[in-house]
C-alpha cells in the first residue's frame, strides 16, 4: 500500500540562509511546520476551524532530524509530507526536503505531534479528525 503524501514547493530567500548562503538549520523546520499546515490543508481541514470547532491544537512534542546535505540561497525545495502513525492524542509525520531541481534530499525527519486544548492538557484527537486522516495513513 502506497502511503500518501502531499508535497509543497518553497523558494529559499536570503532571509532562511546564514552568511554563508546555506539555510539556517532551524528554518527547515519551519518549512516543515508550513507543509504539515498545508497537508491538513488538502485533507479539508483548517487549523483555526479544528480550534474553533473543536477546541484543541497540535503540538510539536519531539522532532527527529537530519541534515544529508544544505539548501542554498535561490533554491527551490519540495517538502514532503505523510502521516505514518496517529493514535490517541498523537500524530507522527515523516517529513523529507529535497531540493526541487536535482531530487536530492537535504533534510528528512519524524514530527511527533500531541493533541491539546488550549489550556494545555492533552486531549485525544476528536474522532471526526481521525477519520478524515486515517484515510492518508
Amino acid at each position: 500500500m502506497t502511503r500518501f503524501s502531499e508535497s509543497m514547493l518553497i523558494r529559499v530567500y536570503y532571509e532562511d540562509t546564514d552568511h554563508g548562503g546555506v539555510v539556517y538549520y532551524a528554518n527547515y523546520l519551519k518549512f516543515m511546520e508550513r507543509a504539515r499546515t498545508e497537508f491538513l490543508r488538502a485533507a479539508g481541514m483548517e487549523l483555526d476551524v479544528i480550534d474553533r470547532d473543536f477546541g484543541v491544537l497540535f503540538a510539536v512534542t519531539e522532532a527527529h532530524v537530519r541534515y544529508p546535505a544544505p539548501a542554498l540561497f535561490n533554491d527551490m525545495l519540495i517538502v514532503e509530507s505523510s502521516i505514518i502513525k496517529m493514535r490517541g492524542a498523537r500524530i507522527v509525520f515523516s517529513q523529507r526536503i529535497l531540493r526541487q531541481k536535482s531530487r536530492k534530499l537535504l533534510t528528512e525527519a519524524e514530527i511527533h505531534l500531541a493533541c491539546i486544548k488550549r489550556g494545555g492538557s492533552v486531549s485525544r484527537i476528536p474522532s471526526e479528525i481521525t477519520t478524515i486522516l486515517k484515510k492518508y495513513i
